[in-house]
């Protein structure tokens, strides 16, 4: 059965392709087949550069399991560090 549910969002980011480190604009989040992954449904995070017509993407595909354990994690970093370091936006 196909979701067809996908969570989007522009993010500032950048990802380690096969063309080096570039910048990342866009996420999208989905529950559905996978591509590469072996399971029949998995958790699906495309990370992207729009500007770049989709060449510079990182895919992720993982269990539900794994996602929601990934997903815990980051938020405790997150609330781990300090506050005044969340907001590191260069001027």
């Amino acid at each position: 059965m196909c979701t067809y549910q996908t969570e989007t969002l522009t993010l500032r980011a950048s990802a380690k392709t096969p063309r080096g480190w570039v910048s990342m604009t866009d996420a999208s989040v989905y529950f559905d087949h996978p591509v590469h992954f072996s399971a029949t449904h998995a958790l699906m995070i495309d990370v992207l550069n729009t500007s770049s017509g989709g060449v510079d993407r990182v895919g992720l595909e993982m269990d539900a399991v794994s996602a929601r354990n990934l997903a815990e994690t980051i938020l405790r970093a997150l609330d781990a560090a300090p506050a005044a370091l969340l907001d590191d936006r260069l001027t």
